[in-house]
């Protein structure tokens, strides 16, 4: 069905070479938010405010009194879980009082006003999850199918088929830049406004560790269209 080009061995393989900038791109963006959120996360805020404070007195200030804040373990595990209205932080981002805790915490209030207001980009997003989980799980066993089954109608049709739900996942990415970019704009606004932050040389902390976590999405988008290229080239081979 294929020779050594084709599908099987070195085709197969030297695709790979379409993933590397992308990898190396993640691996950047990884490295740009351990070293800022580690940098300020030794930097105390002058109010002396952990994680915690900071995000419930932007969620009271925004009328979700309501809205609890949990601790979860691990590292920057921090998020906002929309289906059950609650809010987590990291331990150390809940309890301590510092530059990088007060931001992320405030990122994820982000989420949460977004969610109050239905942001539209995020209500999309809560909405496609299940279906993108779900095409994801199944693209690379069809595509694999479609290229055992070689270059014919149906093996066409089966490759193509595994493509278009691959390609849910670079939709999903599309749409979780705006979500993120928003969430890190409201966080600033709300911090300055609240005094959160409270001169300059906060501020510009809080921007670079948010700007270093938004860079991470950049990256995931960036595999995301990576692996589209290697998956299309791969498809390219089958000839």
């Amino acid at each position: 069905m294929y020779g050594y080009g084709g599908y099987g061995g070195y085709g197969y393989y030297s695709s790979m070479i379409f993933l590397i900038p992308a990898i190396l791109f993640t691996l950047y963006a990884q490295s740009k938010v351990n070293s800022a959120y580690a940098r300020f996360a030794r930097v105390a805020n002058r109010r002396g405010m952990t994680g915690a404070q900071a995000a419930r007195m932007i969620l009271d200030a925004n009328g979700m009194s309501d809205v609890p804040i949990q601790v979860v373990a691990g590292k920057l595990s921090d998020h906002y879980d929309p289906r059950h209205r609650v809010m987590r932080l990291s331990q150390q981002v809940y309890h301590e009082p510092s530059i990088a805790s007060v931001a992320i915490a405030a990122h994820e209030a982000g989420h949460a006003i977004q969610h109050s207001v239905g942001y539209s980009p995020l209500k999309i997003r809560n909405t496609i999850v299940p279906v993108v989980n779900l095409c994801s799980n199944m693209a690379w066993p069809i595509l694999m199918v479609g290229l055992l089954m070689g270059h014919s109608v149906m093996g066409d049709m089966v490759f193509n088929l595994g493509v278009l739900l691959f390609s849910s996942a670079l939709v999903f990415q599309l749409i979780t830049l705006p979500v993120e970019f928003n969430a890190s704009n409201r966080a600033l606004e709300q911090m300055e406004a609240m005094g959160i932050v409270t001169n300059d040389q906060e501020t510009r902390g809080a921007k670079k560790v948010l700007s270093a976590a938004a860079l991470t999405y950049v990256a995931a988008l960036a595999m995301a269209v990576a692996n589209l290229i290697r998956i299309l080239s791969m498809r390219g081979r089958r000839d």
